[in-house]
């Protein structure tokens, strides 16, 4: 059997909106939306190698929170695994580094107004239940 890899994927919050990057590459997923973040790396925990992908991919320093209840399959062997996550005050506005070339604040009411990647779809669902002001 395959040993699993963990991608982690960000529910960046900011004033109640949820960050949405645009993918860039590769070409079968380019136009389309995701949680940012990445595949944990040998020797890290989730949490650090969400921070770390946030930091290649957006260029900020955003403080992980907790993590948010589930986990949902991926091309085989990847599962996706999303952490709440905040920019501290004062922060740098997040901008595309890597693999993305549009970020969007996204409110409640317009989280489907972009299209979603359709493995992040059940993910995003369950991160609403998380932002501020949307219950």
């Amino acid at each position: 059997m395959t040993e699993r890899i963990v991608v982690v994927g960000a529910a960046l919050f900011d004033g109640g909106r949820l960050l949405a990057a645009r993918r860039s590459a590769p070409p079968e997923l380019a136009g389309r939306w995701e949680l940012p973040g990445g595949k944990v790396e040998e020797g890290e925990t989730p949490e650090v190698a969400l921070a770390r992908e946030l930091r290649e991919e957006l260029g900020v320093a955003a403080e992980v929170v907790e993590r948010v209840p589930g986990e949902w399959p991926l091309k085989p062997p990847y599962v996706l695994q999303v952490w709440s996550a905040r920019l501290p005050p004062g922060s740098a506005a997040p901008r595309p580094l890597q693999d993305h070339d549009e970020l969007r604040w996204l409110t409640p009411g317009e989280i489907w107004h972009v299209d979603w990647l359709d493995q992040d779809v059940p993910a995003v669902r369950e991160t609403l239940t998380r932002v501020p002001g949307a219950r």
